[in-house]
């Protein structure tokens, strides 16, 4: 009886100290480190977004980055600035408040953000930035920056737009232009036409005969409902106009129905941005139409490399974004290759996979 007792008090001792030794341990990768047979602490990514009322692209955006924050383990707290700045610096706040792990912003201001940008660096909650970018005296508190390369975006717009102007409407004379962008001093804006305008002059230059006649950019508030009117104004002004460059597919709608109204639609040739399923779906239908082109931005594919770039300035992982921009990959669709694109379940093109 003595002789089990003791065995019992030994294997027991022995028991605890295995037990002992197993959270020692456990706690040896220090504070950071998950418990033993416990899941590591899930990232919490706080998403202040512009807005997203009124623009599928926005909503897709953030779509995007909530499916790859749900299949990576992650959950985002999103608050939308409704296209207010103030309010968007409230929300920073808030989500630095909250003790969010890593900030996304979409900033609606590129400088109205500074503020908030200040405060994540004094909180030590690293930033991401996406779609539409940060004026450069803040990039460097940022840890990478998500968008596509709007210049050369832009760019593929303008070389296919030109080359089918010319057969349109020939090799002399004069072709008058307009862009319909966002909001005055836009950087988007400013970033698309210019990319637009230089795949355009990149053609044009070898067809010295030919005049381009730019016309000052109209904005439409990157809504459908907005573009309309300015629209409308500058074709009814210009009845000769012959090219219509929008710098969002969201506005199509308006820029149509204004262009329609102005009784100039199937005189145009129009290439757009945004690489919209509707747009897609458009050529498809209408190949010979006005509408020739959309250069995609691929929303979707923006928001869940946004999270990604999120999770890896979590946990320090500086090469993911060495550069501080991470430009993803972008493409042109036509009437010629639509039908490669077109997915009725999507809103706007995606990356192949």
């Amino acid at each position: 009886m003595f002789k089990k007792t003791k065995f019992a008090v030994a294997g027991a001792a022995a028991l605890m100290l295995a037990v002992s030794a197993c959270g020692t341990a456990a706690n040896a990768g220090g504070s950071g480190a998950a418990q033993a047979g416990q899941p590591a602490k899930k990232i919490v990514i706080g998403w202040s977004q512009r807005g997203i009322s009124g623009s599928d692209w926005w909503k897709t955006l953030v779509e995007g980055g909530q499916s790859e924050a749900s299949a990576a383990g992650a959950t985002i707290q999103l608050l939308d600035a409704n296209g207010d700045t103030v309010r968007q610096n409230s929300d920073v706040q808030t989500l630095i408040s909250k003790g969010v792990d890593v900030v996304i912003m979409n900033p609606n201001d590129p400088i109205g953000v500074g503020a908030s940008v200040a405060a994540l660096k004094a909180a030590g909650i690293p930033l991401v930035v996406v779609n539409s970018n940060l004026d450069p005296s803040l990039v460097p508190d940022s840890f990478c920056y998500v968008a596509e390369d709007q210049n050369a975006t832009g760019a593929l717009s303008g070389v296919d737009t030109a080359q089918k102007a010319l057969k349109k409407f020939g090799e002399t004379g004069k072709i008058k232009l307009v862009s319909i962008g966002g909001f005055p001093g836009d950087v988007i804006s400013d970033l698309r036409y210019n990319g637009f305008l230089s795949g355009w002059d990149s053609v044009m230059k070898d067809h010295p005969k030919v005049t381009t006649v730019k016309l000052p950019m109209k904005f439409g508030s990157w809504k459908p409902d907005q573009a309309l009117a300015p629209m409308r104004d500058v074709a009814t002004a210009n009845p000769d106009l012959n090219v219509v460059f929008s710098m969002s597919d969201v506005m199509q709608g308006g820029i149509e129905q204004g262009l329609r109204q102005a009784g100039v639609w199937d005189k145009v040739i129009q290439g757009s941005y945004d690489g919209g399923m509707t747009s897609v779906k458009q050529m498809i239908d209408n190949p010979e139409g006005p509408l020739q082109n959309t250069a995609s931005n691929q929303p979707w594919d923006q928001g869940a490399t946004a999270v990604k770039m999120a999770i890896a300035a979590v946990n320090g992982d500086k090469g993911a974004c060495s550069s501080g921009t991470n430009y993803i990959k972008t493409t042109l669709v036509t009437p010629e290759n639509a039908a490669t694109y077109y997915n009725s379940n999507d809103t706007y093109v995606r990356a192949a996979k």
